[in-house]
């Protein structure tokens, strides 16, 4: 039983193979056998790199061959070359036992020291020269040194002077480069690897065209000319599934090929050594050798100046809509974590596991997350990470391409102009001091309950929810938390403030030095803008309103509002959940670009100056102007009168 076609080697043009080992232990003589089909009776010490035509193996791929002294003056050669291998060939040879022992005392703790990542062939060379005294059972030694390094793909013996498995020795190199074993299935568990099975889900999930969790034998045979080119007879698909019920009932039914049997068969592929079947299919459904949609299915066909985000379209969020509502299996209006780790089971992983989506969004009491969060983490994903949500809709689903699924908001520049903003999704900047309440505020956007612990915030972090407006619209907002101590870091580029349509400033209202503190980095922020160009709109916020004041913080911090020309301070309380309608603000700032930008002193100055500047320039070109007029003027007055006279 076999699916029928030739393999795809994943798009490589070539594989390096390097050869090592120690002295004497056959290197050169097996490249020689290799590239000559001859025995050499003498070699030099290190060959020159020797090239195997692509034609010698199946998959039409050439390989290198590079080979390596054993001096310990060539150590740093050595390694360099490791370094830019493909694969690498570690050879012993047969009849000295110690150079077997060489692998494991030295050469694979070498390769790890080196942080070599690629596949190991073992190679035992000189098979003709073993007598009787060495001999050895290659399985029995060999087993438990591939149990302890797991980079070995597989072992083999051989003869260069009998020409015995020379071939097989770089026809293996290359095949654990094209099509590695390490991806896609657990030696130790005997099982498909996780990241495999999700993969295969998806691709059975998109031949199944009548959605009846089966393939059919049409369906079968679809998936067998798109994969391999070549029809299944209607014996050769009756035999695959008797192959299948034979060995797990379960894999087939009335209707065909489930899912299950589907699975095992690539498991007994894999098993047989014909991995390059379940890469052939992989890598006709968009895989890479990561098993992730390869790049060029993820082309967002947008340029995007800095200021510019990318957006769900009114159609991908619809089409999320109904993938909430078909997991949604109890119909509750939430999805459980089971329901949500169902979705994105044919995703690599589920993309919400780590920060920054972790925690950033409102969640129920017991975990599940409601349909305004669920499209809350795809707006996040899709602001900070497009390419991110774009693979992560065509995972699940979505088959519309990349033009259906975002949208390029406008420039903010223009924005100013049009003193106004087309966007859906707004990302605000909390800066602040220590203690400022920066957290608190970012917890009540998610409604979580406020907590006296208190905790210093190292690293930034995000919370995004959408915000009711009037008349009924729905805007979502990002709050990126700014630690203090990253400040510095952030805006240090000229883009640092191209993605923030607006920026608060929180400060403690029971302390001066938190005051004093939000003001300096009002300062930073506001001169980063005018420096660079993208201003924002920033508004002061008086955090911690239930503690009582010092006596000069009114006044203080009206007066740096005043200063700086944005809005006076807003009040707010997360304790006492007096929040003074401050999310709604945060947006209605967003929404009016052109407001509450902050001026410094030496901005205004440079402002007048270019007032100034281009006033001047106007006045010149008028006089200018006037002069060309007169002129002109004159000599016609002149010409007139030679004319008359």
């Amino acid at each position: 039983m076999q699916m029928l076609g030739g393999s795809i080697s994943g798009g490589r043009t070539n594989v390096r193979v390097v050869v090592v080992g120690d002295r004497a232990t056959g290197k050169s003589s097996l490249i020689t056998a290799a590239s000559s089909e001859t025995f050499p009776e003498e070699v030099p010490p290190v060959l020159p790199p020797t090239r195997l035509p692509a034609d010698l193996y199946p998959d039409n791929v050439p390989v290198t061959i590079i080979d390596t002294s054993s001096s310990l003056e060539s150590r740093g050669k050595v390694a360099e070359e490791l370094k830019r291998a493909d694969a690498v060939v570690l050879t012993y040879a047969c009849d000295q036992p110690s150079t077997l022992n060489r692998l494991t005392t030295f050469w694979l703790y070498e390769f790890r020291r080196l942080e070599i990542k690629v596949p190991v062939i073992v190679v035992g060379c000189k098979l003709d020269k073993r007598d009787e005294e060495h001999h050895m059972n290659l399985e029995q030694v060999m087993a438990p040194i591939m149990q302890q390094f797991r980079e070995i793909e597989t072992c083999i013996e051989c003869s260069a002077a009998n020409l015995v498995q020379v071939p097989e020795v770089f026809y293996y190199a290359q095949k654990a480069v094209l099509h590695p074993t390490a991806p896609l299935f657990d030696h130790e568990t005997q099982a498909l690897k996780p990241r495999c099975v999700r993969a295969l889900k998806r691709i059975f999930i998109l031949c199944d065209h009548d959605m009846d969790d089966t393939l059919n034998d049409e369906e079968l045979n679809e998936f067998q000319i798109k994969c391999f080119n070549a029809p299944l007879q209607p014996a050769e698909i009756v035999g695959v599934k008797r192959v299948v019920q034979e060995k797990l009932p379960q894999g087939v039914n009335d209707l065909g090929l489930t899912l299950t049997g589907f699975l095992f068969l690539h498991a007994l592929f894999i098993e047989k050594g014909r991995l390059e079947t379940t890469w052939t299919v992989l890598r006709k459904f968009g895989y890479n050798d990561e098993i992730k949609l390869k790049d060029d299915y993820l082309t967002i066909p947008f340029k995007k100046a800095p200021d510019q985000s990318l957006e769900l379209t009114s159609e991908a969020v619809e089409f999320l809509k109904g993938v909430f509502s078909t997991f949604d299996t109890d119909k509750d209006g939430v999805l459980r974590n089971s329901e949500l780790d169902d979705l994105f089971s044919t995703a690599p992983e589920s993309p919400w596991g780590e920060a920054p989506y972790k925690n950033a969004v409102e969640r129920t009491p017991l975990g599940g997350l409601s349909l305004s969060a669920f499209l809350s983490e795809w707006a996040l994903m899709t602001l900070l990470e497009p390419a991110q949500s774009l693979a992560n809709l065509i995972y699940i689903g979505y088959n519309c391409g990349a033009a259906s699924a975002l949208r390029l908001t406008r420039r903010k520049s223009v924005d100013r102009k049009k003193q106004q903003t087309d966007r859906n999704v707004y990302q605000c900047f909390v800066f602040g001091p220590k203690g400022s309440g920066k957290s608190a505020l970012l917890k009540s956007l998610l409604g979580r309950p406020f907590s006296e612990n208190y905790a210093v915030t190292t690293d930034e972090h995000y919370a995004v929810n959408v915000v009711d407006r009037l008349g009924g619209t729905k805007k979502t907002l990002v709050l990126r938390e700014i630690p203090e101590d990253e400040v510095k870091m952030i805006l240090s580029t000229k883009e640092s403030l191209a993605s923030c349509d607006v920026a608060v400033f929180a400060y403690d209202s029971s302390d001066e030095y938190s005051l004093k503190r939000a003001s300096e980095l009002l300062m930073t922020v506001a001169r980063r803008g005018e420096v660079s160009g993208f201003m924002v709109p920033c508004l002061f916020v008086a955090a911690k309103d239930d503690l009582d004041s010092y006596p000069m913080a009114i006044k203080d911090s009206a007066k740096i509002c005043q200063n700086f020309g944005i809005d006076a301070p807003i009040h707010i309380s997360v304790k006492e959940r007096d929040l003074n309608s401050m999310f709604n603000r945060i947006v209605t700032a967003a929404e009016h670009p052109h407001l509450s930008v902050p001026e410094t002193e030496v901005g205004r100055s440079q402002k007048q100056y270019r007032h100034l500047v281009n006033r001047s320039l106007m006045f010149t070109s008028v006089v200018a102007a006037v002069a060309v007029v007169g002129l002109a003027a004159y000599r016609t007055y002149a010409a007139r009168k030679n004319t008359s006279s």
